[in-house]
């Protein structure tokens, strides 16, 4: 991680290093916190925007709403403080941008609603999340051995701080096996997501993912999917089996950190002829055109912070 000047607490703006939290905030302890994951690119013609700032800043809200969480900022608010980092910081080149929504210091227990509501926000430089080579050739992945937690069991729409062990679970068994990343099954079996982004295959020319009945609801996702049917391609929101994955023609991820990022290879099967393929490349390309500001049709989605 690139550090850089300051982090967004409570509408202060703080040295990086001193922003810090009592060793008994309640979500440290007990997992209840939302985040997000927010991305700015470097446009084409020089100026730095955020991709759906608002479209990330509402999930946010929505996401604490969901754990029982109210937000002590309002939407503009919130979004007004990420361009502002942004621009204190001068990451002029692009950054990830990270909110979170968490429960500090101030009662134990797991009744949470007496504790204090803190909100940060931390952006920094980050490069491709599986590698520049992983974008150009395709990454390895593993089917994990666990499931995602099912929505009986959890707020599983919700991008709340607790989901992630079940991720970093999957990753850690996926990179420790020798793989780049790790897919999840829901409790059906049927394939929901990876340990941080969406799934997609290809059959046929046919575009297909899964629906986001056990998954979250991907910004990264619904915008390769609008971006998919306007060059003309079939796309079908279905559920996806393990064997399906092993003979599809391509494979891809997406994901504000992954962007479009190819599958070569599942559970040692080769996937079509172990490269990036031509549907998956052309998506790559169109979300890159996207967010650097080269689709007009997208321009809309762009908040120019300079």
């Amino acid at each position: 991680m690139t550090e850089a000047k300051l982090i967004w607490m409570d509408g202060k703006f703080v040295d990086w290093h001193d922003a810090k939290v009592h060793v008994l905030s309640h979500t440290l302890h007990y997992g209840n916190g939302a985040i997000e994951g927010t991305k700015a690119y470097k446009t084409h013609d020089g100026r730095c925007a955020i991709f759906k700032l608002k479209e990330h800043t509402k999930r946010l809200i929505n996401s604490s709403k969901m754990t029982l969480i109210e937000v002590p900022f309002t939407e503009k608010e919130l979004c007004d403080a990420q361009v502002e980092l942004l621009q204190k910081n001068e990451l002029n080149e692009g950054a990830y941008i990270r909110p979170l929504v968490y429960l500090g210091y101030g009662v134990m227990g797991l009744y949470h609603k007496e504790a204090p509501v803190n909100v940060s926000i931390s952006a920094w430089e980050w490069g491709a999340y599986l590698g520049e080579e992983g974008m150009k050739k395709g990454v390895r992945v593993k089917i994990a051995s666990m499931t995602r937690t099912p929505n009986t069991s959890g707020m599983g729409k919700a991008k709340a701080v607790a989901n992630y062990l079940n991720s970093q679970m999957a990753k850690f068994e996926a990179v420790e096996a020798g793989y780049d990343e790790a897919l999840l099954r829901d409790d059906q079996g049927y394939i929901a997501e990876a340990s941080g982004a969406c799934f997609f295959i290809v059959r046929d020319g046919v575009i297909v993912t899964p629906p986001n009945d056990n998954s979250l609801e991907s910004i990264t996702q619904a915008t390769v999917i609008d971006l998919a049917k306007d060059l003309g391609y079939i796309v079908e929101r279905r559920r996806i089996t393990r064997e399906e994955i092993y003979i599809a023609d391509e494979a891809f991820f997406t994901g504000t950190a992954v962007e479009v990022t190819p599958i070569r290879e599942v559970d040692c099967r080769v996937i079509g002829a172990g490269e990036r393929g031509p549907i998956t490349e052309k998506l790559q390309s169109g979300y890159f055109d996207i967010v650097q500001g080269r689709n007009e049709k997208y321009a809309k989605h762009l908040t120019y912070i300079n």
